[in-house]
């Protein structure tokens, strides 16, 4: 039997798996490690935790492995979108890396639309310049720390850097290019363009190779500390969102795929990088060749229903918190959540919204509130789905993961809100499981990513949309939508009030 690992670098944790040849999950490793925010609005790590804690654990599964270690054939990667990672001329890193969720950007982002414009800049880039994209972090530097930016030779995502520790070998990929504002989406290129109009030289940009491309192996260094052969193939792997989209069979036009976690993301495969989305929902290159995908998000999906467990049922899991929820009616009693306790994201991008309750009475009990907050992250998710149909999409069939597939009355809500099938896979282990798939592809064990995928998933169950409750939730629909245009103002206005 053959192996491959899928290292997945998360914003708070690297989770390690060891698959084998039937996509079995044979062995899993996390290992976490810490948020550096010094002022509000700041997020940073340091690159040597991530380097640190992945040798930890690829050493720990090694350890606990009974098989043949030489048969661990390929390794590949998903990782956090956006960071940046700053290196001088000796490949030493500069500074703290700077997280997606930094905020300190806004300046910068307006700069950005100022100098290319919004127009060329959705040409080019196919996103709106937003806090957490790459570009704003590097023009910051420029600006607040130019001794840092001097020194700079090349920069790097999270995941490559990563993967250049373990190899030796500098490289970026397109999935996580597309999210930094200075790759050519289309073109599948670094744009001279975004680079020569905001003053950054085109060589901090690292070389592009395509997701599953052996980007060599690990050095000796490495495998006396881990324990894995030196033979064992690197590949360049892919951006989180990417390698979920890839370890959920979305792989074709059409394919949909809703994922909650603290975030929540609804996403769709693509076969042109042509089309036009206004900007509206991100489009990056898939980690799948050629492909691409479009992509909208809501800040506070997963964490809405841990935000209200812990400030109003503190003492009880999550089970016994969604217990009763199929017997309260679609529409909650009459009490509707808008998910927006950090801001949102698509389709408003609004950094000032927040979360309301608007219908409360004395008559309402804890589960009508439970069952108003899934509707209310679902109602969000479902702003993107209507993005894509507006746009000529075709959805009728997604794939439900996270947090959002762990109960059988949110998955119902999800086809009935959606107004589609949803389906729920055997085995989920999300960008891992993708990263794993790259790996398994880039080692020759199947001709394509969609062989892998046959393979190695397999749908368990699937939730067919009730039609009486389609209709009750499309009128409920156009109230939730309400509600952003009747607070936006008075939020606005509390902004002094805040702490």
């Amino acid at each position: 039997m053959k192996y491959v690992i899928g290292v997945d670098l998360g914003t708070s944790a690297v989770k390690i798996l060891l698959m084998n040849q039937k996509g079995e999950v044979c062995q899993e490793v996390s290992k976490s490690y810490p948020l550096i925010q010094e002022k509000s609005g700041y997020s940073e790590q340091n690159p040597e935790e991530w380097v640190e804690k992945t040798i930890a654990g690829l050493a720990e599964l090694v350890d606990q492995f009974e098989g043949n270690i030489e048969a661990i054939e390929g390794m590949s990667f998903s990782g956090q979108m956006h960071g940046l990672v700053l290196l001088d001329h000796d490949h030493q890193v500069l500074r703290n890396a700077i997280l997606w969720n930094d905020t300190r950007t806004t300046k910068q982002c307006r700069e950005i639309e100022r100098v290319v414009g919004k127009e060329k800049l959705l040409e080019i880039t196919k996103n709106p310049a937003l806090e957490g994209f790459t570009l704003p972090k590097l023009l910051w530097v420029k600006e607040h720390e130019p001794e840092v930016f001097e020194k700079s030779a090349i920069f790097l995502l999270p995941k490559d850097y990563l993967r250049y520790r373990l190899t030796g070998l500098l490289h970026s990929e397109y999935s996580d290019a597309a999210g930094t504002l200075l790759l050519d989406v289309a073109g599948k290129k670094w744009s001279k363009d975004m680079c020569e109009l905001l003053g950054i030289n085109i060589e901090l940009c690292p070389p592009l190779v395509a997701s599953h491309e052996q980007t060599g192996t690990i050095t000796n260094e490495i495998a006396e500390q881990t324990g894995l052969f030196k033979t064992v193939k690197v590949f360049a792997g892919g951006a989180d969102n990417a390698c979920g989209a890839i370890g959920s069979g979305i792989l074709s036009e059409g394919n949909t795929m809703c994922s909650i976690g603290t975030s929540g993301v609804v996403l769709s495969y693509e076969a042109r990088g042509d089309q036009d989305f206004a900007g509206k929902v991100h489009y990056f290159n898939h980690g799948e060749a050629d492909g691409f995908y479009t992509m909208g998000v809501t800040l506070a999906a997963g964490y809405s229903l841990s935000w209200f467990k812990d400030v109003f049922a503190e003492e009880i899991d999550f089970d016994t918190l969604l217990e009763g929820i199929e017997d309260v009616p679609v529409g909650a009693n009459g009490l509707l959540f808008t998910p927006y306790l950090v801001g949102e994201r698509t389709p408003h991008a609004d950094s000032a919204i927040r979360a309301s309750f608007i219908g409360m009475d004395a008559s309402h009990e804890r589960k009508d509130f439970v069952r108003a907050v899934l509707e209310g992250i679902t109602f969000s998710l479902n702003e993107s789905i209507e993005i894509f149909r507006e746009n000529g999409k075709n959805i009728d069939t997604v794939v439900s993961i996270g947090g959002g597939a762990k109960n059988e009355h949110w998955l119902q809500m999800q086809a009935d809100i959606f107004n589609v099938k949803i389906v729920k896979l055997a085995s989920e282990q999300g960008p891992g499981m993708g990263a794993a798939m790259l790996a398994a592809f880039g080692s020759g064990w199947f001709a394509s990513l969609q062989e892998c995928a046959d393979a190695f998933l397999s749908i368990t169950e699937s939730y067919k949309p009730n039609e009486e409750n389609v209709q009750k939730y499309k009128q409920l629909f156009k109230l939730y939508q309400d509600v952003y245009k009747s607070t936006k103002q008075l939020n606005e206005e509390l902004l002094v009030y805040r702490k």
